[in-house]
């Protein structure tokens, strides 16, 4: 019996034991840390939610955002890896919604940086002794403002550095180019030759070419011996992955062949999670290739999909080229050039409509403006479409007010460089004037009438904070502010450069915003952009890039 009575005492004791133990667990299990691969704390998170929320950390898991708050919510999660931001800025990813991305050739000189015609002509010379006697040499990005000579280079400049190559430059916006002799000889361009009726072969006061060509830029290129993609596609990935250096975690590539499309397709499947998102823009040939081509804009996923149709309704300022209501400032009745007649154009926005494409027209000049949005505003009632998201590249010029009405009716989108009004300040002044000039790259104006903007850059320069620095200033290289009330606010600017370019790609509800259920993809600034007198958004640096989840980029200390 006592026995039986001790053994009743321990299993009382057990059960009253085990309870409390249960109950201990309960209590702790709130408490308990979730697991989280990234915690970023201690800053100044940006979320452009619809409520401007200011926060200070940001938790992620699986390349998602799982949480965002104040510090209190740091010590529910067990990261991976966590980062003081030491109070920085960290905000959405940057998303250039309209850019050039390639790989170079070994022919390829990089002008970007190139700050005189000798300093050209140098890497002309040296490129010539690389390759050897008649191998065609070639470059990008150079300027005539940039040059200390102010001028523009010339045939005989090049033909100096150069005279046993043929030789080939492309002015920065690829909107004009130079060329030598010996690629002039090969291309049979000499002073007989008919102007092309889309661009110029610029000429001498004696009539002969001075190696300059606005637009028609095949009239010679198409002699360079086209490079493979094998020998392309090492420069092309770290040229993608150079966008992260710039806080850049997604983009929409602004012109691309059907056919090259499977190469971007290449890059991607054998880099994973390793290159920004993109949206990759086809260019229009004819409606068999598109047909032929068998997908349309939004299929892919979230690392690679197909973006709009380009089709370039005009030219730009360059050149000049871009298609301008009335005579461009000093050259009585020039008003540019049109690649497609407005019947043309209405044809291939009808077809591509049929077929389910969104568009993405080239217009810069408010000609070329008014007729795209009129051929669409046709083909949108003839056939309406519901959220069809069609959209204007560049949006140069102020269009008029029955065009604006328009665009805000039919919800026609625009992909806007407010960088333009910075770097191409010089080529505004020579081909605009009065409210011409001073409404160049208009961005508070269409905002204002309920148009949707999305920012980029057109790589001149690639990096944002130009552009935010021209939405927010308006001002040139000199100092000069070009038409105040087209000013708008660093919170506008900067949602124009996250959650604008998701709404061109539909993605809005994935990325673009700092909050939970987003993709992970961040950046962290050297300045609060909110609070930072505009002179220093020029000196902004990216500290650091995450793209879905992971650091791609680190800036040296």
């Amino acid at each position: 019996m006592l026995l039986h009575m001790l053994s009743l005492r321990s299993l009382v004791v057990v059960i009253v034991a085990t309870s409390h133990l249960a109950a201990r667990r309960a209590v702790a299990a709130p408490c308990q840390q979730v697991p989280a691969d990234l915690v970023l704390h201690h800053g100044k998170v940006v979320t452009l939610d619809a409520d401007d929320h200011i926060a200070s950390a940001v938790v992620i898991r699986d390349g998602v955002i799982i949480a965002v708050g104040d510090e209190a919510i740091v010590a529910r999660y067990a990261a991976k890896r966590t980062i003081d931001l030491r109070g920085r800025m960290l905000m959405p990813g940057f998303n250039d919604a309209h850019t050039h991305v390639s790989g170079d050739a070994r022919r390829y000189i990089d002008l970007s940086a190139v700050r005189s015609i000798r300093e050209l002509q140098a890497k002309v010379r040296a490129k010539a002794s690389e390759l050897g006697v008649e191998e065609w040499i070639t470059g990008y990005g150079w300027a005539e403002d940039n040059f200390v000579e102010r001028r523009l280079p010339r045939r005989g400049d090049l033909d100096v550095a150069a005279p046993h190559n043929p030789v080939v430059l492309t002015r920065a916006g690829g909107h004009s180019a130079v060329a030598n002799g010996r690629a002039l000889q090969q291309a049979g361009i000499t002073r007989d030759t008919p102007q092309p009726s889309a661009g110029m072969i610029e000429q001498d006061a004696g009539g002969e070419p001075t190696g300059i060509i606005r637009e028609r830029v095949d009239l010679v290129s198409r002699l360079v011996p086209a490079p493979t993609a094998d020998e392309l596609r090492p420069s092309f990935v770290k040229a993608l992955q150079a966008q992260f250096s710039f806080g850049i975690t997604s983009l929409v590539m602004a012109d691309e062949s059907a056919e090259n499309w499977t190469e971007w397709e290449r890059m991607y499947r054998e880099h994973p999670h390793q290159l920004p998102r993109a949206a990759v823009q086809i260019h229009w040939t004819d409606e068999a290739a598109l047909k032929a081509f068998g997908q349309r804009s939004g299929d892919g996923d979230v690392w690679l999909r197909v973006g709009a149709l380009k089709v370039y309704v005009d030219g730009g300022f360059t050149g000049p080229s871009a298609y301008t209501l009335a005579p461009y400032k000093g050259l009585p009745g020039f008003r540019g050039t049109l690649n497609w007649s407005p019947d043309s154009l209405y044809q291939i926005a009808k077809a591509a409509h049929a077929l389910g494409w969104q568009m993405g027209f080239h217009t810069i000049g408010d000609g070329a403006i008014a007729l795209a949005v009129s051929v669409l505003d046709r083909v949108l009632h003839e056939s309406p479409r519901a959220d069809h998201r069609d959209y204007l590249n560049h949006f140069s010029m102020l269009p008029p007010d029955s065009t604006l009405a328009t665009m805000a009716r039919d919800s026609i989108l625009i992909a806007q460089q407010p960088n333009f009004t910075y770097t191409l300040e010089r080529r505004y002044q020579q081909t605009l004037e009065g409210s011409r000039l001073s409404h160049n790259n208009p961005v508070a104006t269409p905002m204002n009438r309920g148009i949707r903007v999305a920012f980029s850059s057109d790589i001149l320069p690639v990096g944002p904070m130009v552009g935010l620095y021209a939405a927010v200033t308006r001002m040139g290289r000199s100092g000069a502010v070009y038409g105040a009330n087209e000013r708008i606010t660093m919170s506008r600017a900067l949602r124009a450069y996250t959650s604008g370019g998701a709404y061109l790609t539909r993605e809005e509800g994935t990325k673009g915003t700092v909050e939970a259920g987003r993709l992970a993809d961040l950046v962290v600034l050297s300045n609060d952009l909110l609070t930072v007198s505009p002179a220093r958004i020029l000196t902004t640096k990216v500290v650091l890039t995450v793209l879905g989840g992971r650091v791609v980029y680190e800036r040296d200390p």
